[in-house]
């Protein structure tokens, strides 16, 4: 993505009145946001649908002095902007409707690793949760030491799962509801610093922005939306990893949740999540593997290849290819990541293979060659 391009959809990210909603039909509609930016007096004319409110919001031009700060910060400071666009941009966060236009990063780990999960729950973690989280990570690194761990870095169960994370030897992301410029709560700084080596920090916020309440809600869906499923560690009947759990629902992730005693005030959540099928009882990181179709691939023997079909398009061979490497098979997030072709074409590809007889679907959202 050229530094253009980066910079317009930074501000239109920032423009007064304009969500991310209508930012992203405004994309779409445009092609590219240097168009919005440089042909704003013939908008109207071009995109009937843009009211007199919503263009004078392109004019601002502090917006775009402060914007272009804001790179300038972010190149000083070895801080990645990564747009939707960009082959490093997260491609499950990509499929979310309302994916931020912008993100900045600082780490060293791939976004786009095959298994991503998320681990969220109360701030006031017991010692119950604590030794969930280190004993499920301890194990998780086991099975599937390619794993990569991303949660908020609030206090209680967030940093639990990143220190057990570092411990064990697995990357872990920390997604902030603030710039990072700063490190919330700063009592989390040593083990932020020790992320970006061995994982990374991820916002969407600017220099600057403060960390407040609204801006953790929104911190959440990019916690939902960049992982292939969303795991609640402890949680009472309110709170912010019920709202993840809520939203990775909403984006057809898997969420599971470990329960508690009755009586427990931090468990009464995942009970609740349990209870009303909200989430899958999870007891061990075995559970997940097996849940999430994420056993070691065995090799085939090259005598016992299957051959491509000839009648299957470019996408369909690729998709093919990349089940013949998977004895047990694959997750339509996976084959999205994999292959970099987008959840609504690819749901449509799988669809062509199932009537060809090439593939079929079983339970979990998982894809195997017949």
């Amino acid at each position: 993505m050229n530094t253009q391009e980066t910079l317009y959809r930074l501000a239109l990210t920032q423009l007064p009145g304009i969500g991310i909603n209508h930012a992203h039909n405004l994309l779409q509609a445009a092609g590219n946001a240097t168009f919005l930016f440089t042909h704003t007096k013939e908008l109207r004319d071009l995109l009937p649908q843009v009211s007199p409110r919503l263009l004078q919001a392109f004019d601002h031009p502090e917006i775009l002095r402060r914007c272009e700060a804001e790179l300038t910060f972010a190149e000083k400071n070895h801080i990645a902007c990564l747009t939707s666009d960009d082959e490093d941009y997260p491609s499950r966060l990509r499929e979310c409707s309302d994916a931020p236009l912008v993100l900045f990063y600082q780490g060293n780990a791939d976004l786009n690793s095959r298994h991503i999960i998320s681990m969220v729950g109360t701030r006031n973690a017991t010692g119950y949760g604590k030794a969930l989280c280190d004993r499920f990570i301890h194990d998780l690194q086991e099975l599937m030491p390619d794993t990569l761990i991303v949660s908020g870095l609030a206090y209680g169960i967030d940093i639990h799962a990143h220190r057990a994370a570092l411990q064990y030897q697995l990357d872990t992301i920390g997604v902030l509801a603030h710039g990072l410029d700063r490190i919330y709560p700063y009592i989390h700084r040593h083990t932020a610093i020790e992320m970006t080596t061995h994982g990374g920090l991820l916002t969407e916020f600017m220099s600057g922005t403060n960390p407040d309440r609204q801006n953790f809600v929104k911190r959440n869906r990019i916690v939902a939306g960049i992982s292939d499923a969303t795991i609640v560690v402890e949680s009472a009947l309110k709170g912010g990893s019920l709202i993840t759990a809520e939203i990775a629902d909403s984006y057809h992730r898997d969420c599971f949740a470990f329960p508690g005693r009755v009586d427990d005030t931090y468990s009464e959540g995942c009970n609740r999540l349990i209870c009303s099928n909200r989430a899958i009882l999870l007891q061990s990181a075995e559970e997940l593997v097996k849940a999430m179709n994420w056993n070691r691939p065995k090799e085939i023997p090259a005598a016992i290849q299957r051959q491509l079909f000839p009648e299957l398009n470019a996408e369909e061979t690729q998709v093919v290819q990349l089940l013949q490497k998977q004895t047990e098979g694959m997750q339509v997030n996976s084959l999205v990541v994999e292959s970099n072709i987008p959840i609504t074409r690819m749901s449509g590809i799988l669809f062509e293979l199932e009537l060809k007889g090439i593939i079929r679907n079983y339970a979990g959202g998982v894809y195997k060659l017949v």
